[in-house]
C-alpha cells in the first residue's frame, strides 16, 4: 500500500499542481478523441495503400523474395506485423464492398489518401484483425442489415447510419462464436474432441484479451514479454503461454497456440 494511504486520504495527492477542472478535463478528452480518430483514419489510409500491393507482387522488382521480407526490409516491421497489415486490409475491403453494394456510393477503387477516407468506419486495427478470418460473415451481415433498412424506407442511408451498421456488425461477429462444423459424418469421439478444443480455444481467447489489456497490441513480443513476465508469474502461467494467447487474441489464428496451449 502506498504511503499516502496510511495518512487516511481516500485519493492520492495531486503531484502536478491544482486539481483538474471539468473544463480542462473535457478539453483533454477532446484532444484524446481527436488523436484516436486520427489513428483510425491512418489505418484506413494504410489499408488503401496495402490493398493492391500483394496482388501486384510489389516485392519482386525490388529484389525481395516475399511479402514479409519486403515489409521487414522496406519498413522495418516484423513478419507478424506484415501479415496483420493483410488482415486489416482484408477486413476493410470486405466491409467496403458490402457498403458500396448496399448503398449508392461510388465503387471506384480510389488509392489516394482522400479516397481512402471511404474506408474509414471508425474501427480499430485490433477489431479488424479480430474479424479478418470471418470477413465474409461481417460483409454478409452488413449487406443484410443495410438491405433491411432500405426495405423499411431508408433509401438514402447517411454516413452516420452506415458507420453504425458497420461497427455493430463487426462487434457482433467478433463476440459471436464461430459456427459449429458439420460433424454428422465424423466419428463421435473425434467430434467430442473437437468441441473440447473449441471450448479451450474460446476460453484461451478470453485470457488473451486480458493479456492485451496489460500489454496492448502495438507492443512487440519482446516488449510484451517485459510487461507480462510478472503477471504470468503471479498467475502461475508460463510466459510463452501468455505471449501465445496474446498473439491468438490479436490474430484469431489458432496456429499461434501450437506448441504451447494447444
Amino acid at each position: 500500500m502506498e504511503i499516502w494511504a496510511s495518512t487516511g486520504r481516500t485519493t492520492p495527492p495531486n503531484r502536478h499542481g491544482p486539481p483538474l477542472t471539468a473544463a480542462r478535463a473535457r478539453e483533454m478528452t477532446a484532444g484524446l478523441r481527436e488523436a484516436m480518430d486520427d489513428v483510425r483514419r491512418s489505418v484506413a489510409v494504410l489499408a488503401a495503400r496495402v490493398r493492391d500491393a500483394p496482388a501486384a507482387r510489389v516485392w519482386l522488382p525490388l529484389g525481395h523474395s516475399s511479402w514479409e521480407s519486403y515489409c521487414t526490409a522496406e519498413f522495418g516491421i516484423s513478419r507478424a506485423q506484415a501479415y496483420r497489415l493483410l488482415d486489416v486490409t482484408r477486413s476493410l475491403t470486405a466491409i467496403h464492398g458490402a457498403v458500396t453494394a448496399g448503398t449508392e456510393t461510388s465503387r471506384t477503387r480510389d488509392s489516394d489518401p482522400h479516397g481512402a477516407a471511404a474506408l474509414d468506419y471508425g474501427l480499430s486495427q485490433r477489431a479488424l484483425i479480430a474479424v479478418s478470418a470471418r470477413s465474409g460473415d461481417v460483409a454478409e451481415l452488413i449487406t443484410r442489415r443495410l438491405a433491411a433498412l432500405a426495405h423499411n424506407g431508408l433509401q438514402a442511408l447517411d454516413e452516420a447510419t452506415v458507420r453504425a451498421v458497420v461497427r455493430q456488425a463487426v462487434r457482433d461477429i467478433r463476440t459471436a462464436p464461430p459456427p459449429p462444423s458439420d460433424d454428422t459424418s465424423v466419428d463421435p469421439t473425434i467430434a467430442a474432441l473437437r468441441r473440447v478444443v473449441d471450448d479451450l480455444a474460446a476460453s484461451t481467447h478470453a485470457i488473451g484479451e486480458l493479456m492485451l489489456e496489460v500489454a496492448p497490441a502495438y507492443l512487440s513480443d519482446t516488449e510484451a514479454a517485459d510487461v507480462l513476465a510478472l503477471l504470468c508469474e503471479e498467475i502461475g502461467e508460463p510466459l510463452d503461454h501468455g505471449l501465445a494467447v496474446r498473439r491468438y487474441a490479436i490474430s484469431g489464428d489458432r496456429r499461434a497456440l501450437h506448441g504451447t496451449v494447444l
